[in-house]
């Protein structure tokens, strides 16, 4: 059974660490080498993959230092002269079995953070990085508003128990955020309780189910009255579509919060 953990890196990001107990190991956005390398000493591990989503250097800025020390190591990620070092270039549809593991990985397009993000879909996880966030959305970079948008809807159409492996812990901050789109939630508010109590614990808020995204993250909530509602009152306009919901939502918290 696959099993998945996170390794803390820099101020608030993690690189998930994926096992199934057989002495090998893939990881995800290992954006510093150290503690990737001090997790699998530890264990008695052997990375044999890596899965980068994007091309930020929080992402990639260990491949170099993990591939020197393990030089067997494929190196799998979107097809981008940004990402040095790749050994498999992904695409949507493609698919991959990491060596020692015997789940298998499913390839989304996610563009609109960056415009050639991918996310990893097995055994009931998506690996999102920057997309999709815990009661949040990634800014957009060299992506655009609406690339983000459609792909935040094709990761809500997943099953709700799908649980979503972010690359950051940025919860709470997110969560302050929605509650200033929607004040009356009650779900958020039990959320917002949930997630301070294992942040006091300093336990991550992440993985979190899709359909707990569904019921609190603003950024999935486009077509709700209450919603369209505050993102137009932050646009001082009607919004025609979701699209359009999304980008004041993306822009408000942008300008005004972050």
């Amino acid at each position: 059974m696959l099993q998945v953990h996170p390794i803390p890196a820099f101020d608030d990001n993690y690189i998930w660490l994926l096992t199934e107990g057989v002495g090998t190991a893939a990881v995800v956005d290992p954006g510093d080498a150290e503690p990737v390398i001090e997790t699998l000493r530890a264990d008695g591990l052997t990375l044999t993959a890596v899965l980068v989503t994007h091309h930020h250097q929080d992402h990639i800025g260990g491949l170099a230092e993990l591939l020197a020390a393990f030089p067997a190591l494929r190196i799998y990620g979107p097809d981008d002269r940004r990402i040095p070092l790749l050994t498999d270039h992904l695409r949507e549809g493609d698919s991959l079995q990491p060596a020692g593991l015997s789940t298998a990985f499913s390839i989304m397009e996610t563009p609109g953070h960056t415009a050639t993000h991918i996310a990893c879909l097995g055994a009931g996880r998506l690996f999102c990085g920057d997309t999709l966030f815990a009661a949040g959305c990634g800014r957009v970079f060299d992506g655009t508003f609406e690339q983000l948008a459609h792909s935040l809807e094709r990761i809500a159409a997943l099953p709700g128990e799908t649980l979503c492996h972010c690359a950051h812990e940025y919860t709470l901050a997110n969560l302050g955020f929605a509650r200033w789109v929607e004040p009356d939630s009650a779900a958020l508010a039990a959320r917002i309780l949930a997630d301070q109590q294992r942040r006091d614990l300093d336990q991550p808020t992440v993985p979190s189910r899709l359909d707990l995204e569904r019921a609190t993250n603003p950024f999935l909530r486009t077509r709700e009255p209450g919603v369209i509602a505050a993102a137009e009152g932050f646009a001082g306009r009607s919004l025609g579509s979701s699209a359009e919901v999304f980008t004041a939502l993306r822009r408000w918290k942008d300008e005004r919060y972050d």
